[in-house]
Formats: C-alpha cells, sequence, structure tokens
C-alpha cells in the first residue's frame, strides 16, 4: 500500500482493516496522515512512510514555530498600557509577584485629597519597600513556595552569579530554569539555550541550545526569537533568518529591525518585507509610550 493518506483514513494504511471491523485506529502521531490498527501494522508500514512522515512533521513543527507568539508580558496592571519588551521597562513586585511598568512604579501617589503620599510602597499592593536584602530574600522564598515562576527563573540566576547568599551552582540553576520554563516563563528556556551554546556550567551543545530557543521562541520571547534568526543567518537559511527576525521585531526587539535593515540592504529581505515590519515595531512602540515612562528612563535601575 501507498504510505500516502489515500483520503480514507478510516483504514488501517498498513493492513487496510477499518473501523467498521471494531477496530480503534490511532494517526501517526508525528505526522498525523495516516492511521494504524497496531503497533506491529505501523512498525511494518515504517519503511516506506518515514520519508513522507519526516516531511510532514517538520513541516507541521515549521507551522508552530513561525506561529505569532502570545504576548507574555501583557499590560501593566496599574496604567493598563503595554509592558515594554526589554526587560528595563518594567519591574516585578517580590511583595506581590506582579511586573508593573517603570513609569507606574516611580509615578508620585496621591491621597483622596490629591495631596502627594510616600511613594516608597509598591503601586499595586502597597506594601512598602523591603527594607533589607534579608527582608527582599524572604519575599522571594514566598513567591518560589507559591510555585512564582518568575521568582524561580529568578532563583536559578542566583544560583548562577553565585548571589543573594546562593553557592554557584550551575545545576541547580538548570533544574530551577526548567521548573520555570515549565511553568511558562519562557526567559528561562532562553536562559538554558544560552547555557548550552556557549558552555556556561555544561558542555556546548549547538543542538540543544537551539531546541530551548525554539521553546522559548514559542513561548513569546524575543530575545531567543532574535537568537533563532542569528542562527540561522550563520548557517545560510536566509529565508527562515528573515522570518525569525520579522517575528522579533514586530514583538519589540529592536536588534531584528536591525537585522532586517541589513538583510534588505544585502538582497536577502524585499523592500515589502522591511516596510511591514518597520510599520509593526513602529506600532509597538505606540503601544508602550507614555510621558510618565519617558521620565522613569533618567532614573537609575532598581530592584523592587
Amino acid at each position: 500500500m501507498s504510505c500516502t493518506s489515500s483520503g480514507n483514513d478510516s483504514r488501517c494504511a498498513n493492513c487496510g482493516k477499518g473501523e467498521e471491523a471494531s477496530l480503534s485506529l490511532k494517526s501517526c502521531t508525528a505526522c498525523k496522515m495516516v492511521r494504524y490498527c497496531s503497533r506491529e501494522c505501523q512498525i511494518a508500514h515504517r519503511p516506506q512512510h518515514k520519508k513522507e512522515c519526516r516531511k510532514r512533521a517538520a513541516e507541521l513543527y515549521d507551522e508552530k514555530l513561525f506561529k505569532q507568539p502570545p504576548l507574555v508580558t501583557g499590560d501593566c496592571p496599574i496604567c493598563f498600557i503595554r509592558i515594554p519588551t526589554l526587560c528595563t521597562g518594567s519591574k516585578y513586585m517580590s511583595c506581590c509577584g506582579k511586573l508593573i511598568c517603570s513609569g507606574c512604579i516611580l509615578a508620585p501617589r496621591y491621597d483622596n485629597q490629591g495631596n502627594e503620599v510616600d511613594n516608597r510602597k509598591c503601586p499595586f499592593c502597597r506594601t512598602p519597600w523591603h527594607g533589607s536584602h534579608e527582608e527582599l530574600m524572604e519575599r522571594m522564598n514566598k513567591r518560589i513556595e507559591k510555585g512564582d515562576a518568575y521568582a524561580i527563573y529568578q532563583l536559578g540566576n542566583y544560583y548562577v552569579e553565585g548571589s543573594s547568599g546562593f553557592a554557584q551552582d550551575y545545576s541547580k540553576a538548570l533544574e530551577q530554569w526548567h521548573r520555570a520554563g515549565e511553568l511558562g516563563h519562557a526567559m528561562a528556556y532562553n536562559s538554558i539555550g544560552y547555557a548550552y551554546k556557549y558552555g556556561e556550567g555544561l558542555e556546548v551543545d549547538k543542538k540543544k541550545a537551539k531546541h530551548y530557543y525554539e521553546l522559548a521562541a514559542m513561548g513569546g520571547n524575543e530575545m531567543a526569537r532574535h537568537n533563532l534568526g542569528a542562527t540561522e543567518q550563520n548557517a545560510g537559511n536566509m529565508e527562515r533568518a528573515l522570518k525569525h527576525y520579522m517575528l522579533a521585531a514586530e514583538g519589540g526587539y529592536t536588534d531584528s529591525l536591525k537585522r532586517i535593515q541589513d538583510l534588505y540592504k544585502k538582497g536577502f529581505a524585499s523592500k515589502d518585507d522591511y516596510t511591514q515590519v518597520l510599520k509593526s515595531y513602529q506600532a509597538y512602540l505606540s503601544e508602550i509610550k507614555s510621558d510618565q515612562r519617558d521620565k522613569a528612563a533618567v532614573y537609575e535601575d532598581y530592584q523592587y
């Protein structure tokens, strides 16, 4: 029998038996194109099916990989304006676990009579800023115990850096990053990819690095998406590189916009590609802009 789908997926691709014979057919998990009545039939049919299966499985994976990713950061819970892609544009609040834009963190606060009040409190839950490093770590530990993905990711960073009272331990860092990634923190997967690519506490493994970059990119991390673009560009796969850069730039990643401009100058991107992504990037800038954020940009970076 042919390994391609005949249009009648109610029959086993190997033996031809159908569901009318009270058989429960299961689709090939990789390509979804053919079905089998048993594991034995799937194994027997594998030699003639594997080439087309791999091709279709790769197509399905690319559809998932290059799908418009979810918006990870979302809106600031105070001003309801989209949070910037760059981490410098927002702060994680260890008291309540909220991600708040820098503009709202540094904005003045007023009471019901319009009088300015103490600004040294979380703008969301009104908890005073932590008074010491010990108090900060106590709050972080509480967030970790509650399964807060961001706090768990940050714990992994502490282990990598050997900071905040933690001894440097790459294996524990990876453990926390994996946990955070499984809980939906895409940046954690990007960090794992970086560790494999550059041998940060691990043996260099470019294949695993790419795998984790892909997980992060599909989770909405623009930095990982840019890293994939650079990987494909270095391998000479300009079409795939452009796709990654386009998605990253549309999500606000400036370096990807610059790469697309360079590809356009070298003839690897069309004028329409560059025009489209430039419009998307400008739309992103409009979405994140506020006067208070512009004022906040002049302040130094603090951790709350």
